[in-house]
């Protein structure tokens, strides 16, 4: 693809992907030309290296909401809660102690579960693994691995429900 046609490819496209951007980077606070502008050097950077694009506009809003998405992960990581907000002794817990409740907790959740789900939690939330990835990893099918996963979630939540 040669620029001046990925630069008219880009003005067409972009409205779409703004609108797109717009409503997954709510959540995450990102501004969403970053995000488009992103996604447009993504897929320039993959026309030069003539990778086949047999619809551009699709990968170009798949590459724009794997952006947001992983923006939101991002900003959901970095924004987790500590006990001390919903605590209402007379004095805050430690860092320390949070931390160590936590693991606690997470402990004695993960030990509720089969070796599979902590192994595809483990890949997925911890290694920030795709789906793709984990399918290709342990030569499982990917919709295995989401229905295991979205199992172990529920579980999980289930267990902590219970635990608070």
């Amino acid at each position: 693809m040669k620029r001046e046609e990925f630069e008219i490819l880009s003005k067409r496209i972009r409205p779409k992907l703004l609108t797109v951007a717009q409503k997954f980077t709510l959540a995450s606070g990102v501004e969403v030309d970053d995000v488009v502008q992103d996604a447009l050097i993504t897929l320039w950077e993959l026309a030069e290296q003539d990778y086949p694009m047999q619809n551009t506009e699709a990968l170009a809003i798949k590459i724009t909401k794997n952006i947001c998405v992983s923006h939101y992960r991002k900003a959901r990581l970095d924004t987790r809660t500590s006990l001390n907000d919903n605590y209402t002794g007379g004095t805050e817990a430690t860092v320390l102690t949070d931390r160590e409740d936590l693991i606690a907790i997470r402990k004695s959740v993960y030990a509720s579960l089969s070796k599979s789900q902590r192994e595809y939690l483990h890949l997925r939330n911890d290694e920030g693994m795709s789906l793709e990835e984990i399918a290709a990893l342990t030569g499982k099918p990917k919709t295995s691995i989401k229905s295991t996963l979205s199992a172990a979630r529920r579980q999980m939540l289930n267990l902590i429900a219970n635990f608070l």
